[in-house]
């Protein structure tokens, strides 16, 4: 017999009793599942041990996680009865914040979003029949033989790779059966609703050696109101793509031939990167860090005392030889800031020393996983390493914190979420480290009153950290700035300095991204803004549109004038339209747009075109000069 736990009863039931059966026991009505001991478990699933049972209702958003992996389910079964169940073969099929998507191969058949409504038909007559959903448990040889026998290569694989140790369970809906842990609806009739949104192409298990799988998108919630309002959020979210941006705008390309993940920055991108990496060089210097340049690559016995080798090298490129000597290119810039440390003896007054760096890093990462500037192979950190005393830790961690929010701010972000993970088990450093660690993270966001959560047990095992999440246009919360203590490097790497007591001592390090990456924090600032960024950070700021030829002087000296200014200026003279040429600005979402013609060569004043604000009407030369200055001081949005 087993005790469990539900609602604060205690009941004793046999060891292997199905939670549905627990629950009548119990007189629970209407739950579709129970977290036990944590995890989600559906009616069916057998409870083996001693348990505290926390019933889960459609209300409950735990509840999400049933629907979307029936639904997943739902779809595979209408794929097998569409294009035949031995030319369907099933990867795998997860939920997802929003639904669900499922990987699978259909002999000679290529899917395209056209296929998508003839797919939703077919779920809908399934959830229609209120198929009965089964659970059943196998010995590892049942499952084999089952799957062999269904032709699915891709679960036959997955069984094998299954510990013995671990219980082998399938779910049966009428005639269909996949191999799933669950959990899963008691009918295919209680599934809400749902919209498949869109297919793509992933590698199985991500590995780019394996075949190209179709994955297939699904969005599900309970309510149908509620998924009409995500349905329009997810156009909304779709507009404001930064892969279709970032062409549109000529921002960057990737392209295959130079490598997945391996970012291409066009003229225009390299205009804008310029101007973030000077504003954040200039805000930088303000502060008191110091700027450092560090090799791409880096020794083997580098990596291998950072620890990178035992616990990275997964994420890791392959290594090179040179000179008979392995190398690696660099994932992380810290091995190379803390040489620079060293390469001298510190005193306490040096103290805290802050090294900094726009630093390019390789990781890498299943093809499967890229997406466009968000999930790259290589990316630039904007990378800073602190090294500091014991009493210096608070004033750092603040003045830290504050440089975030200030620069989050100047790039147009208002709203944050900020989130400390402390100390977990496998932990190491001192008791008294880590209390000071955590202490400083705390007060410094008390102290400028942001709200924050606590992520108990989730620090890495080398250090707490503060994460700074922030909310873009459309409401998606993005995670930004880390500040993370380490208190693993500076032993392995011997860091010292020498104290006012004239003795060596280990110093605090703190690492800190305040944007990320280059590269994410752009895609996130082009999606935010929907391409339309600010005046300030715009690569081209002004374009002129003159009507004719006659008009071309008057334009090269308003050019002129405003490029003595230091405003960045386009002409566009190409034989084309009017129409044509400020449709093209609309696209490029150029700030500012003045057309040229009879009036403004007669009267010496131009009409101006605001992107964001719209017709501002006839000025002078001098007054828009002043107009656009103001709104690149101020970083206006």
């Amino acid at each position: 017999m087993i005790r469990v736990v539900i609602e604060d009863k205690v009941y004793e039931v046999e060891a292997g009793t199905p939670l549905g059966e627990i629950y009548q026991m119990a007189g629970v009505e209407n739950a579709v599942g129970g977290k036990v001991n944590g995890k989600i478990y559906d009616l069916q699933t057998p409870i083996r041990e001693d348990a505290n049972i926390v019933p889960i209702y459609k209300s409950d958003p735990e509840s999400l996680e049933i629907l979307r992996h029936s639904l997943a389910h739902i779809m595979a079964q209408a794929l097998k009865e569409i294009y035949g169940k031995e030319k369907v073969h099933l990867g795998v099929g997860p939920t997802t914040e929003e639904g669900f998507y499922y990987d699978v191969e259909i002999e000679g058949v290529r899917l395209s979003e056209d296929d998508l409504s003839k797919i939703e038909e077919k779920m809908r007559e399934i959830i229609q029949r209120n198929y009965p959903i089964l659970r059943r448990e196998l010995d590892r040889e049942e499952a084999i033989k089952l799957f062999e026998k269904l032709r699915e290569k891709y679960k036959l694989e997955i069984i094998k790779g299954i510990s013995p140790d671990d219980v082998i369970s399938v779910y049966e809906q009428n005639d269909f059966v996949d191999l799933c842990r669950g959990p899963h609806l008691p009918t295919t009739g209680m599934a809400g609703a749902f919209k498949l949104t869109h297919i793509s192409g992933a590698y199985w298990r991500g590995d780019s050696s394996q075949p190209m799988l179709q994955r297939i998108y699904g969005m599900a919630f309970w309510d149908s109101k509620e998924l009409e309002e995500r349905l329009k959020f997810y156009e909304e979210a779709k507009k404001r793509d930064h892969r279709k941006l970032g062409r549109d705008l000529e921002f960057f390309i990737i392209d295959e031939d130079v490598g997945p993940g391996l970012v291409l920055w066009l003229p225009k991108g390299g205009i804008y990167r310029k101007i973030l990496e000077d504003y954040w060089r200039e805000e930088h210097l303000k502060r008191g860090y110091q700027f450092v340049y560090t090799p791409h690559i880096g020794n083997a016995k580098l990596w291998q005392i950072s620890g990178h080798l035992d616990y990275y090298r997964p994420n890791m490129f392959s290594s090179m030889q040179v000179d008979q000597e392995e190398y690696f290119v660099k994932p992380m810039n810290c091995p190379f800031h803390i040489a620079i440390y060293k390469s001298k003896v510190r005193s306490y007054k040096e103290l805290p020393l802050k090294l900094a760096e726009l630093g390019t890093v390789y990781r890498y990462e299943m093809s499967g996983v890229l997406h466009g500037l968000m999930r790259v192979r290589g990316f630039t950190q904007d990378d800073a390493h602190i090294i500091c005393t014991e009493e210096q830790v608070e004033d750092v961690i603040h003045q830290t914190l504050e440089f975030a929010i200030s620069m989050l701010r100047d790039f147009g972000f208002e709203e944050f979420k900020v989130y400390i993970s402390t100390k977990p088990e496998d932990a190491i450093g001192s008791p008294d480290q880590w209390q000071l660690a955590e202490n400083s993270l705390k007060k410094a966001v008390e102290s400028m009153g942001i709200p924050y959560q606590i992520d108990e047990g989730g620090g890495a095992f080398y250090g707490p950290k503060i994460d700074v999440k922030i909310k873009d246009a459309i409401g998606r919360l993005w995670q930004c700035s880390t500040i993370q203590f380490d208190f693993n490097l500076p032993e392995r790497f011997d860091m010292e300095y020498v104290g006012p007591d004239n003795k060596r001592h280990r110093p605090y390090m703190i690492h800190r991204a305040l944007l990320g990456s280059i590269e994410r924090f752009t895609g996130i600032l082009l999606e935010h803004y929907a391409g339309a960024l600010p005046v300030w950070l715009s690569p081209v700021q002004v374009r002129l549109i003159p009507i004719g030829e006659a008009h071309m002087d008057y334009t090269k000296k308003l050019e002129n004038r405003l490029k003595e200014e230091g405003l960045r200026v386009e002409v566009d003279d190409r034989d084309e339209r009017l129409s044509a040429k400020i449709r093209d600005a609309e696209v490029q979402k150029i700030p500012y747009v003045i057309v040229i013609g009879d009036k403004e060569v007669s009267q010496g004043k131009i009409s101006v075109r605001s992107k964001k604000e719209g017709n501002l009407g006839s000025m002078s030369v001098e007054e828009f000069i002043k107009h656009i200055k103001d709104k690149i001081k101020s970083k206006a949005p």
